[in-house]
């Protein structure tokens, strides 16, 4: 039977219809705001995500019988928080994944539990991001709200709850919550009764592909699904953009490139980087874990060139003339590897992996009088290729080994960046037939859930197939060397963007 995948994003509703053999029938994706209320904060009012989700799902079945609709699986944006009262009403806006305003309750919750018993449950440091401190947030700040409290939802477990009516979660989500002991995946009770809090607020946590609840009547009133269509649990985005890439066992990764990059590998056992400069999370798929590093301007590094400096270029494509992005490629593609000892830090927006340091900086490290735009270009799709590989290496030093790289995201149109990135990885690379991300994931673990297929593992090597494949080439061993330098900068330089973050701070007050 058809499975639809819900992908809750954080500006649009993605929706798939999928056939069992994993073609995409239909497509649909409605999107909305979210709100900055105040600076570093991040809001959405879930209504408008479940308006979004019911006009997704009727355009899928207009002319599709809802009767062909075997499953719904669910994925979507991680770490926000939706608290409902005993009633199941919103009792504010969500608190979303890149709200930034809980800085000061990562510290106190990381006080209370302790930084190495922190990351041991849980694999991870306590960041702004995740949930827990967001809920801590608002037990300081919204008393009166927080009073009400009788559930705590993910986005894409509040979409659950409005099809069915019932309260759960999958593993690989809750695992960005804080709240989860990661190693034996379920809720880790040490650290909810350390925070004084209620384990009845938290969702039944389940595996990714059990099927957790039902097509309610109002749910399918609200959507046109038949009542009693199963609801599998699903994931989070970055793991279920793992399943719809391949990325299902050991020895396979994949390396993303949007506007941030994030470097995803799964693991057969629970590895945790003893640093914490890792993301180690439950996986999607069942029993299996993953690791993840992410750098926050990946592609939106070449963006952010492209915008400021390609001056000559943009023109001209405004003109008519060809893609500035593919002018700056072949502009860079005709200077030799290591653009003649420029080197391009990418930490424009601060960096998550390796160095979590919002005071990092962007910098190009090495110009002389002969380079020119195109070195300039060249430097910067190889320092990010550096940056991506810090990652890999990281979990290289965990024992993940890949045999094979999958390669997603826009920045995958650029023939020169995929080489430089297999010469850099010193790895295969490949990309594969399915380009719908998250959503697709969702819908592939629904197919598993219903019995449509028999495992993640079966139907990725039934629904995805490598489409191009890159082998590393001659350049290895320059980039090789010039990585070795490009490790060394940031802490060689990580005192002064401190020293001079502190000086502009000091400037603004004045």
């Amino acid at each position: 039977m058809n499975t639809i995948g819900l992908d809750i994003g954080t500006s649009s509703v993605k929706a798939l219809l999928v056939s069992p053999t994993g073609e995409v029938l239909k497509v649909s994706s409605p999107e909305y705001p979210f709100e900055t209320p105040q600076p570093l904060w991040a809001e959405t009012d879930p209504s408008v995500w479940w308006e979004a989700t019911q006009q997704a799902i009727r355009s899928l079945l207009e002319n599709t019988d809802p009767v062909s609709i075997g499953g719904v699986g669910l994925t979507g944006q991680m770490h926000g928080m939706v608290a409902l009262n005993v009633s199941g009403d919103v009792l504010r806006p969500c608190i979303m994944w890149n709200d930034q305003r809980s800085f000061a309750e990562c510290e106190e919750m990381t006080s209370i539990i302790g930084k190495d018993e922190i990351l041991r449950i849980t694999g991870n440091p306590v960041l702004a991001g995740f949930t827990a401190p967001k809920i801590l947030w608002m037990q300081k700040h919204e008393p009166e709200l927080f009073a009400k409290v009788d559930k705590i939802l993910l986005p894409k477990d509040y979409i659950r709850y409005k099809l069915t009516g019932e309260f759960f979660t999958d593993v690989s989500d809750a695992s960005g919550m804080s709240l989860l002991n990661v190693g034996e995946r379920k809720w880790s009770h040490d650290i909810i009764n350390a925070l004084g809090w209620k384990k009845e607020w938290l969702p039944e946590v389940s595996e990714s592909t059990e099927v957790t609840s039902k097509i309610s009547a109002i749910g399918s009133g609200a959507t046109g699904l038949v009542e009693g269509t199963p609801v599998v649990a699903g994931g989070g985005d970055c793991a279920a953009q793992a399943v719809g890439s391949s990325i299902v066992e050991e020895g396979k990764v994949s390396v993303t490139l949007g506007t941030s990059g994030v470097v995803f590998a799964q693991s057969d056992e629970y590895r945790v980087e003893p640093e914490g400069k890792l993301h180690s999370f439950c996986h999607a798929v069942p029993g299996k874990w993953h690791m993840m590093g992410v750098m926050l301007s990946a592609a939106g590094s070449f963006q952010w060139f492209k915008n400021k400096f390609a001056v000559e270029e943009n023109r001209i494509e405004q003109e008519g003339g060809p893609n500035a992005y593919d002018n700056l490629t072949a502009q860079a593609s005709e200077v030799d590897p290591g653009s003649e000892g420029c080197i391009f830090l990418p930490y424009l927006s601060g960096e998550r992996t390796p160095h979590p340091d919002p005071h990092a900086r962007g910098a190009f490290i090495g110009l002389s009088l002969r380079h020119g735009l195109g070195h300039m270009a060249r430097s910067v799709l190889e320092g990010v290729s550096f940056g991506l590989n810090d990652s890999l290496s990281l979990m290289r030093g965990l024992g993940i080994n890949p045999s094979n790289i999958i390669l997603t995201g826009g920045g995958t149109e650029s023939s020169l960046w995929k080489q430089m990135l297999s010469d850099v990885f010193q790895s295969n690379c490949a990309l594969v037939n399915a380009k719908e991300g998250a959503a697709y994931g969702a819908a592939l673990l629904a197919s598993v859930g219903i019995g449509t297929q028999q495992s993640v593992e079966s139907a990725s090597r039934e629904w995805i197939r490598e489409t191009e494949n890159i082998m590393p080439g001659n350049d290895v061993v320059t980039y090789d060397k010039i990585y070795s330098h490009y490790r060394e900068l940031y802490p060689s330089l990580k005192n002064h963007f401190h020293s001079i973050s502190k000086i502009l701070e000091q400037g603004s007050e004045n």
